[in-house]
């Protein structure tokens, strides 16, 4: 039994605060999801603005070189005229000159992206600008003659051809 002579002692133990329990393994799954979650979705955000960038940074560099080439179309169709003003006179070596100068102008604006709008069958008003209608035995609607060739820059109308289109033609009244 116990000897009442000895004292017992208690022996005490420090206090210790109380500490919250650890998360349940729940919590910290679901804790750790929201993270990702949060991590994917400011993942796709930035992917986002760095495809947004990027067209935006190409459509700047498109409507520079379309402003470039729409300067420079005025000084082509000069080239044009002069040209045809030079074969009709003996100066083939202005000639020659002017045709070098308009095929290398031709070829710089062609690298650049530009392609002259074709005008050889029916009017297209997507790309075609009808100045005039004519009478004529064409069938109507047609192209019958090109007043200013129209470009396209890529896949963009820079200058609609300005073109005179067939009309029916003029029937007397004695038909």
């Amino acid at each position: 039994m116990t000897d009442p002579t000895k004292e017992t002692r208690r022996v005490e133990e420090p206090a210790v605060e109380a500490t919250p329990e650890p998360e349940s393994v729940e919590d910290v799954a679901r804790e750790r999801d929201e993270y990702l979650d949060a991590l994917q979705r400011l993942k796709a955000e930035f992917d986002n603005y760095r495809k947004r960038s990027a067209r935006d940074q190409e459509s700047l560099v498109a409507r520079a070189t379309e402003a470039l080439v729409h300067d420079l179309l005025p000084i082509a169709d000069d080239l044009e005229r002069a040209l045809e003003a030079a074969e009709e006179h003996e100066e083939a070596k202005l000639e020659e000159g002017v045709r070098l100068v308009h095929r290398a102008l031709s070829q710089t604006l062609a690298r650049q992206g530009l392609k002259e709008i074709p005008t050889n069958g029916r009017f297209d008003p997507h790309v075609h600008e009808a100045l005039l209608s004519q009478p004529s035995d064409r069938e109507e609607g047609s192209v019958i003659e090109v007043i200013q060739k129209g470009y396209m820059l890529g896949d963009r109308v820079l200058r609609p051809a300005r073109v005179v289109i067939a009309a029916p033609k003029e029937t007397d009244g004695n038909d």
